[in-house]
């Protein structure tokens, strides 16, 4: 694969994780899992910025893996910034894009999770990927050996509860479809992909 090709993919799966974010699952107040989930709670309470505070949220995990798991670092760190940088580029928009379509809660909440999901897989499918929780649930599936997938699940049914706890149960519920539909267009677009470009 080469560079360019690479680059391209990062910033194609980066936007469509914006748009999906920004447009269909912030304006219903909408959870995803890992890092952007912990984001998305602290920008409903705080009103901060989700792409800054996944930048935050992930240093720690970045610095960790730079002395640790190099590989790890090297494989999302683009990865990560890009999206952060999307999830910022677009907020702003999401008010022109509501204003024009109109839709339901739960309709909002499956469109942002196809999104999410299949801008997580592409980038998962070309040999990268946005970090955060899911780089730190192969840290620990690697010191543990407890399956990377029950970590993952784990972090996010975490991060979904606390949102419903603090937000709404309403953000509870709708956050539940948004990861079962996050999962299962990762696992579609990844499908036939063995992962190692």
């Amino acid at each position: 694969m080469s560079f360019v090709y690479k680059i391209f993919t990062i910033v194609l799966g980066s936007l469509i994780i914006g748009i999906g974010v920004d447009f269909f699952l912030v304006p219903f107040r909408i959870l995803d899992g890992g890092i952007m989930g912990i984001a998305l709670i602290t920008q409903y309470l705080y009103g901060t910025k989700v792409g800054l505070s996944v930048i935050l949220l992930s240093m720690p995990i970045y610095i960790y893996t730079w002395f640790t798991y190099r590989s790890f670092f090297y494989n999302s760190i683009l990865g990560m910034l890009l999206t952060a940088f999307s999830l910022d580029l677009l907020y702003p928009y999401q008010f022109h894009f509501t204003y024009y379509i109109r839709l339901s809660p739960y309709t909002s909440s499956i469109i942002g999770g196809i999104l999410v999901g299949i801008g997580i897989g592409f980038m998962l499918r070309n040999g990268t990927s946005i970090g955060g929780a899911d780089m730190l649930a192969q840290i620990i599936a690697s010191l543990s050996k407890i399956n990377v997938g029950i970590i993952i699940f784990c972090f996010d049914a975490l991060v979904i509860i606390t949102g419903g706890i603090l937000i709404s149960a309403e953000t509870f519920f709708l956050s539940l479809i948004t990861i079962f539909f996050v999962g299962l267009l990762t696992s579609i677009t990844t499908f036939g992909s063995s992962l190692s470009n």
